[in-house]
C-alpha cells in the first residue's frame, strides 16, 4: 500500500501570533506539511503586513458618484445630485469604472461593495 505525497504548503505570515497559529492548525492536518524557506510548496498562505485600502484609488467626488451609480441614478440625475454637468458627471463615471477596473455600471458598482468601498 503506498501513501501519498504531503501537500507541501508555505506560510508567510509577518505577524507572529497568526503565523505560529496558522503553522499549528495546517500543521495538525493528515497530508499536509509546511514548506521550509526556500523549499517549492503546492500551496502559500501569504498575508500582507498592512492591508489596502479600497477606497484609496477612488476621489472624494468619484465615491460620491459610485454612490449615486449604486442607487441607479442616471448621469443627468448624477449631474443634479452633485451640482455639476452632465459631461462632467460622464467623466467620472468612466474614471470610476476605469478605476474599478469593470466593465460597466453594474460592475463597478458589484467590484465596490466587494471590495468594501461601498455598502449595498
Amino acid at each position: 500500500m503506498s501513501e501519498e505525497a504531503p501537500i507541501v504548503v508555505a506560510v508567510e505570515v509577518d505577524e507572529p501570533f497568526l503565523r505560529e497559529r496558522l503553522v499549528e492548525l495546517l500543521g495538525a492536518i493528515p497530508g499536509v506539511r509546511l514548506a521550509r524557506a526556500g523549499e517549492t510548496a503546492h500551496a502559500a498562505l501569504v498575508l500582507p503586513s498592512a492591508p489596502a485600502d479600497p477606497q484609496a484609488p477612488l476621489t472624494p467626488r468619484e465615491r460620491e458618484v459610485l454612490e449615486l451609480m449604486a442607487e441607479g441614478a442616471s448621469n443627468k440625475v448624477i449631474a443634479r445630485a452633485l451640482g455639476i454637468s452632465v459631461h462632467t458627471a460622464k467623466f467620472h463615471v468612466g474614471s470610476v469604472i476605469d478605476k474599478l477596473d469593470a466593465t460597466g455600471r453594474t460592475d463597478a458598482v458589484a467590484h465596490a461593495a466587494r471590495l468594501g468601498v461601498i455598502r449595498l
